[in-house]
């Protein structure tokens, strides 16, 4: 009997039991008050005047017309590059002990955000959340004996004069309680090793040691990790190894590219829990199995606004117009895409975080993620977003029975000097099949999105597709430095990393 189980599942239940229901609204109205008082004596809270926000009649209508959007550009810039020059005080109080460092999916460099003590807290009682979430997936008590492997950063961090450096999930790892370690996997030593093919051999080496319940990380690495000790082990599935497999938390992308990939990798079915884990926060979990949406942690160190994410509203560069307006969530409609705005007890305002989303439930503050504000492809018109994409690629594997879990593209002039959109999609299929794929894209896009058929009848002259092994898209993150921990593939390219692209794979 599992014993120790059924006290986790017991203590779980009754938390559940005893705790209240989340009004969101009233909770993100609180929030930005605590945001504008914690901050107000801040260079950052000066110079805006957060006192006299906080006594307007409206604090959160006051915050959006005083303070200017801002992306990490704009903010590091303007305000962060203080930090580094050993200013203290800037956007919020103290020194941030970590920064995160981040280069995104489309950054050239290494951003680097900072995380305070205060958002280490949200990002704890976020996972609190997350973990007594799991009463509603009636899982067994067995399982809450069960070890669970996090993939993530290295929790090696750099030490530089007053801080700590890492991708944000090194960080998370690396501040694990003394309780929890025990269950967690890799462990210390290994979850340190930097090179991400050395660290997953060791965990491939070391697989059969463990008694895995639980996976978590981003799905493609998580793919690749689980390739790997079923080929070191000469399994079928996973489970010949890990019996016990019964939860993927997956985060940082939407697991749907994934799903059909991951689902073979497994010898049963196993529960998906989304989770939304940014550099910038924790913004989001799925609480309830009826859905794979997510719901915002509105109580918890972040303040959310939502710009209506429509081509008026977004420059080429992926950045909001300055007269795009923003919406609190009592405002916001479903079937709609936004972008997300954040305002965080790291000390970010206003910002931009480069996802857009989409409300499937208002009253519970559940999300989607659609996508990013640089992935929106709207040359000649065709306005596909991510999840328009995503779509269609679902269908596409359908159709084909075969998986596609990576993909890019690109809108450029072809030879004869018309526009063409260029795909590469990674899957096992043939190149030789790519005519008849192009054709079934094209056509499932046009039947779905009533923009980018108009775009087909004017400008957009045609598809071309190009099928290419997913070990492609990896090698490219590793080529250029970007392998595992946060690392998300681009979908959508400029011309120039385009033709990077295109010679890199001609080339390999």
């Amino acid at each position: 009997m599992a014993i120790l189980g059924n006290i986790i599942k017991s203590f779980i239940q009754l938390k559940d039991t005893f705790s209240s229901e989340i009004i969101h609204g009233e909770a993100q109205q609180d929030v930005l008050k605590q945001l504008l008082e914690k901050a107000k004596n801040t260079q950052f809270g000066v110079f805006y005047n957060f006192e006299g926000i906080l006594n307007s009649d409206n604090p959160a209508k006051t915050f959006a017309q005083l303070i200017p959007f801002f992306d990490y550009n704009k903010m590091n810039e303007d305000w962060w590059y203080k930090l580094h020059e050993g200013e203290i005080d800037v956007t919020w109080p103290g020194n941030p002990s970590y920064f995160a460092l981040s280069s995104g999916t489309t950054g050239k460099t290494s951003k680097r955000i900072p995380v305070t003590d205060d958002m280490i807290e949200a990002i704890r009682q976020a996972g609190i959340k997350q973990v007594f979430a799991l009463n509603n997936f009636e899982l067994p008590a067995d399982f809450f004996e069960k070890e669970i492997m996090m993939l993530g950063s290295s929790t090696d961090l750099d030490e530089k004069k007053d801080h700590l450096e890492g991708e944000i999930s090194g960080i998370s790892a690396s501040r694990i309680p003394s309780w929890f370690r025990s269950y967690y996997k890799p462990g210390e030593e290994i979850a340190k090793i930097d090179d991400w093919d050395d660290r997953v051999q060791r965990i491939a080496e070391r697989a059969k040691d463990w008694d895995i319940g639980a996976l978590s990380g981003i799905p493609s690495w998580i793919e690749l990790m689980l390739q790997k000790v079923i080929e070191h082990h000469n399994l079928n599935t996973i489970h010949d190894i890990w019996p016990n497999l019964q939860v993927y938390t997956s985060g940082g992308v939407a697991f749907g590219p994934y799903e059909k990939s991951f689902q073979a990798l497994m010898g049963k079915p196993v529960t998906v829990i989304d989770t939304y884990l940014a550099s910038e926060g924790y913004i989001a979990t799925q609480v309830r199995p009826e859905t794979d949406a997510m719901q915002l942690n509105t109580d918890n160190g972040i303040y959310f606004e939502f710009v209506p994410f429509k081509p008026e509203y977004i420059n080429e560069d992926g950045s909001l117009t300055d007269d795009a307006p923003a919406l609190t969530l009592s405002e916001v409609e479903l079937n709609q895409d936004y972008a997300l705005i954040i305002s965080t007890v790291s000390g970010a305002w206003r910002y931009l975080i480069g996802d857009t989303i989409e409300f499937t439930e208002i009253e519970r503050a559940e999300i989607k993620i659609t996508g990013r504000t640089k992935f929106f492809l709207n040359t000649v018109g065709s306005q596909l977003s991510v999840n328009k994409m995503d779509t269609a690629i679902r269908e596409l594997e359908n159709q084909f029975d075969t998986t596609i879990p990576e993909y890019t593209i690109c809108a450029k002039r072809g030879e004869d000097g018309e526009f063409y959109h260029y795909w590469y999609l990674g899957t096992e299929l043939e190149n030789k099949n790519k005519e008849q794929v192009a054709q079934a894209l094209d056509k499932s896009l046009q039947e779905a999105n009533k923009n980018y058929k108009v775009a087909r009848s004017k400008a957009l002259k045609g598809v071309v597709v190009n099928l290419i092994s997913p070990d492609s898209f990896y090698d490219w993150n590793a080529n250029n430095k970007k392998k595992g921990g946060q690392v998300k593939m681009e979908r959508v390219m400029g011309e120039d990393k385009f033709a990077d692209w295109e010679a890199f794979v001609s080339k390999n």
